[in-house]
């Protein structure tokens, strides 16, 4: 009994130090070092500089690229002939990728959303000889309105000498956001319908005859969009 005594008293002594040789986290070295023991090795200053120098190099090697490509660009000038035929008002603001054509019709007004030509491949799949062809095409958005109620809106693409009607849907000013019915397909439609809608905008002018000039207007608008925006991404870059 005394023996035991005096081995649980030993025991309870070598408890702590066993705790303290192998337990503490205080015996383990750091496997990573700290930031301010990277900031001891890195001097700040030699390593502000080199950014600095890498940011430099970059910058003027872009500026370079954009000159050169700026040198390059041929800017064409305003398109001045269009057709007096052409019954709309054209707004086009320099940095935006649209242009806005309005017109009054009796008591209606009509605007267009005119955007940039987009150009896709169309595969004649009759002729296995043929090759695909780039078709260019520009997608326009129209809307008819009477008064401040409703107006109906036509989404369209147009291509040479054809304009392809995609959707037709009435929409009230107050609510333009919210998606509207946009009926069914257009192809769908009774074939009578389809050429009663395509008569319906031709009196309006939105005819094959403006979408020819839009061609030419936006092919001339996207040249000039180019140019400017590389002007402005160069000035950027050089603040």
């Amino acid at each position: 009994m005394a023996f035991n005594s005096v081995l649980r008293r030993a025991s309870k002594s070598l408890l702590p130090l066993a705790i303290r040789a192998v337990g503490s986290p205080r015996t383990f070295p750091r496997a990573i070092p700290t930031v301010e023991n990277l900031r001891n090795f890195l001097p700040s200053s030699h390593f502000s500089t080199a950014v600095t120098e890498l940011k430099s190099t970059g910058d003027e090697n872009l500026i370079r690229v954009l000159e050169s490509e700026i040198e390059c660009v041929e800017i064409p000038h305003d398109v001045e002939d269009i057709s007096n035929e052409f019954p709309f008002k054209i707004k086009d603001n320099p940095g935006e990728r649209t242009i806005l054509l309005s017109r009054k019709f009796l008591d209606e007004t009509i605007k267009i959303e005119v955007d940039m030509p987009s150009i896709s491949t169309d595969e004649d799949e009759d002729d296995d000889d043929a090759k695909d062809e780039d078709v260019s095409s520009i997608p326009l958005v129209v809307s008819i309105a009477k008064g401040s109620g409703q107006y109906m809106e036509f989404c369209i693409t147009a291509f040479l000498d054809e304009i392809s009607i995609d959707s037709i849907s009435i929409k009230n000013v107050e609510n333009s956001d919210e998606l509207a019915y946009e009926g069914p397909d257009f192809n769908d439609l009774d074939e009578n319908l389809q050429n009663a809608f395509q008569k319906y905008l031709e009196i309006r002018g939105i005819k094959p005859s403006i979408t020819n000039i839009l061609f030419d207007y936006m092919a001339n608008k996207d040249t000039k969009e180019y140019f400017l925006w590389l002007k402005n991404v160069k000035n950027f870059v050089e603040k």
